[in-house]
């Protein structure tokens, strides 16, 4: 991270990218990144806590993915910085043949988006620096369209990303333009945050220090699934999704929402 980053890297401003990084307990991130990070933590000391189990809640829907419903393509928006057990790793270890399109519009993942490409020969990963607000042109990409085969089911992940999109009717258009490019039995998953588990006060806390989060209630949530048909448990607190661990931390630990639905046709065929 130095002369060979790109130029518009502002390592002085917090990014959520970076911050979230610094919880998982990355080094890819600034003293702006973990001053703001630490100061979240003051007012929600769970929030390091939230940050691990939404990346292993990003696990659990791949591996049901890839192994129970034999999903082969991945189209990973809001990727965040490499760590370990990313995306690819996760669903080429269970099949190698399985593709991977990793999105993101933080310049410091495209510095490293390097870690993103080592795919299994088998297999094939891509990285596009784009936004998610802007997704006809993730779909019209070259590399999206070279990587994917649009003809078969793809599994779109948004985790810890729609939060990060304030305008609430911008959101939900920008799920419905992607999930209206795939084909019957694709699948959407979607982690989000809300303030339905904590105090609202500390969700103003949390707001006067970062302006990046915009919390959702489950309502709310639940109507980026609309016309897709959930995958039990349905729409839950993500410790509680398909989560053998009878310890997991209840939800005003984790106050993450997130789900897993398909887009109603064919059933998608093992590769």
């Amino acid at each position: 991270m130095t002369a060979d980053m790109p130029p518009r890297i502002d390592t002085t401003v917090a990014h959520p990218a970076r911050r979230y990084n610094y919880w998982l307990g990355g080094k890819d991130n600034y003293q702006a990144d973990r001053d703001s990070a630490d100061a979240i933590e003051a007012v929600y000391p769970h929030a390091r806590t939230a940050a691990v189990h939404n990346r292993l809640f990003l696990h659990r829907v791949v591996r049901y993915l890839a192994e129970e419903v034999g999903v082969r393509q991945f189209l990973d928006i809001g990727t965040g910085l490499p760590t370990a057990e990313n995306t690819h790793e996760v669903a080429q270890a269970i099949d190698p043949s399985a593709r991977i399109v990793y999105v993101d519009n933080d310049p410091l993942v495209l510095a490293h988006a390097r870690a993103l490409l080592v795919s299994h020969p088998a297999g094939r990963t891509a990285y596009l620096d784009a936004d998610l607000n802007y997704p006809e042109r993730i779909l019209t990409d070259d590399e999206l369209v070279g990587t994917l085969n649009m003809d078969e089911p793809v599994a779109l992940l948004l985790i810890a990303v729609l939060h990060l999109v304030p305008d609430t009717d911008h959101a939900y258009a920008v799920v419905q333009t992607l999930m209206d490019a795939l084909p019957a039995g694709s699948y959407l998953a979607i982690s989000h945050g809300t303030g339905d588990f904590v105090a609202a006060a500390t969700v103003q806390a949390v707001r006067a220090i970062t302006s990046d989060f915009t919390s959702r209630n489950r309502a709310q949530v639940a109507r980026f699934f609309t016309g897709l048909d959930l995958i039990p448990p349905g729409l839950t607190p993500i410790t509680r999704w398909r989560n053998p661990d009878p310890d997991a931390p209840p939800p005003d630990q984790v106050p993450v929402y997130g789900g897993l639905a398909r887009k109603p046709g064919p059933e998608a065929q093992r590769g």
